[in-house]
C-alpha cells in the first residue's frame, strides 16, 4: 500500500503574528477572522450576510459557511467582489472562494454591548480572590473585579 505524500495545505494565518502555535496564537487568529468576517459580511446584502459566515482563510482561499445551498450559490456569484474586498482588508492576495453548506452560527448584526459587572459581583470576586493561594488567579480575579 502506498502512503500519501504529506500535504502542505495547512491553514495559515492571514497575517503574521509573533505567537507560535499556542493558545494565544489561536485566539489572535480567531479575532482576526472575526474582524475580516465582519468587514466582508458588511459588504453583502443584509439577507445574505445573515446566512453566511467566514470560517477560515487558507493561503489565498476564503472559506465560507452558508446555511443553505441557495445562500452558497448567491455567495459564489459574488466571488470576485468578496476576494477583492478580502485582499484590500488583509493586504494579502486572495483569489479563491470555497463555500460549504453547514449550520451557520447566528451572529447578530448589532449585538448589544456587554453590561458591566455590578458592584455586588465585583465585591464577590474580591472576596473570592482574598481566600486564594494562587497569586496568578488572585490577580486575575482582582483585575476582573476592577472592571465593575
Amino acid at each position: 500500500m502506498q502512503r500519501r505524500p504529506a500535504t502542505t495545505d495547512r491553514p495559515t494565518r492571514p497575517l503574521d503574528t509573533k505567537a507560535g502555535p499556542t493558545l494565544t496564537g489561536l485566539v489572535e487568529h480567531a479575532r482576526l477572522l472575526e474582524a475580516i468576517d465582519q468587514a466582508l459580511r458588511g459588504a453583502l446584502p443584509a439577507v445574505l450576510a445573515d446566512q453566511v459566515r467566514l470560517a477560515n482563510i487558507r493561503g489565498a482561499r476564503l472559506v465560507f459557511l452558508a446555511s443553505s445551498p441557495a445562500a452558497a450559490t448567491r455567495l459564489r456569484f459574488m466571488q470576485e467582489a468578496l476576494t477583492a474586498a478580502a485582499s484590500r482588508f488583509t493586504g494579502m492576495t486572495i483569489d479563491q472562494l470555497t463555500v460549504k453548506v453547514a449550520t451557520v452560527p447566528v451572529v447578530p448584526r448589532d449585538a448589544e454591548p456587554r453590561k458591566p459587572l455590578s458592584s455586588a459581583a465585583a465585591e464577590h470576586l474580591r472576596q473570592a480572590a482574598s481566600i486564594l493561594d494562587d497569586p496568578a488567579l488572585r490577580d486575575l480575579l482582582h483585575r476582573l473585579a476592577s472592571m465593575a
